[in-house]
């Protein structure tokens, strides 16, 4: 609207209804308004997922908010939980995401007792170790009253002042898994039957092909080299209720007993 005053001209906004507005030109601004919307909104969302992603990758990686508090060992016998968790050194408070499970695994598997070690996560924050400990297969002696265990791969792992019911004493002179005479003996003892393993008091191994057992009662059994000790166990126990004090089933065939 225009006024006019003293030969000047005024002028005036008015704002038009919205009637004065062609329906088809306001269909065309809803539509390019919607438009802009639907091409933001991907945007906006994309926008918001990385803020939020971002934002819990910080919480987990970045912050003690998910970090370790406790290390729980599960499987330790001759170990005790504190030599676990001290072997594992996993700091308290380290983001649980960021804990190196293969070098947790590894330091704990340093530990001369442990035969395996398995590490996992559990959420919010613990560390989980579970060890296998060696299982002794034999005692050698190592010095007055002391005798070291080794288990079935000649690794000696625990010392000990008396050797545990049940176990054999093992004669060797260097003991380890590169030994040719520990492994002779491992082989043997593997292939015992259970009433042989019952009998047993102990293996003597002075060369690969001087292998004894000793029984109990005195008795003694010639094994000769690890070779078809399946067989040789199996001639050796069918002979122990005879009489006889040394069973020779150095060669298998051909079996004496005197």
């Amino acid at each position: 609207m225009m006024m006019t005053s003293g030969g000047g001209r005024n002028w005036r906004l008015v704002r038009a209804d919205t009637d004065a507005v062609p329906s088809s030109v306001r269909r065309f601004m809803a539509r390019a308004r919607k438009r802009k919307l639907q091409a933001a909104l991907p945007w906006a969302v994309g926008t918001g997922v990385v803020a939020v992603v971002g934002l819990l990758l910080w919480i987990v990686y970045g912050t003690a908010v998910l970090g370790v508090r406790d290390v729980q060992v599960i499987g330790a016998d001759f170990l005790t939980p504190l030599q676990v968790q001290q072997a594992a050194a996993v700091p308290m408070k380290e983001p649980l995401a960021r804990v190196d499970l293969d070098k947790v695994r590894a330091r704990v598997q340093g530990l001369a007792p442990v035969d395996k070690a398995v590490v996992s996560r559990s959420w919010p924050g613990t560390i989980k170790v579970e060890v296998v400990e060696r299982t002794p297969v034999a005692a050698v002696a190592s010095g007055p009253a002391q005798w070291t265990l080794i288990d079935g791969e000649g690794v000696a792992y625990r010392s000990v002042l008396r050797v545990p019911n049940g176990l054999p004493v093992a004669q060797l002179a260097a003991p380890g898994p590169g030994d040719v005479n520990t492994r002779s003996a491992l082989t043997v003892l593997a292939a015992l039957t259970g009433e042989l393993r019952e009998q047993l008091v102990g293996i003597s191994v002075k060369a690969p092909a001087q292998i004894t057992l000793s029984l109990r009662n005195d008795r003694t059994v010639v094994w000769g080299d690890d070779t078809q000790s399946p067989t040789k166990a199996q001639v050796a126990t069918a002979l122990l209720k005879r009489k006889g004090d040394t069973i020779d089933v150095s060669a298998p065939d051909v079996v004496t007993i005197r």
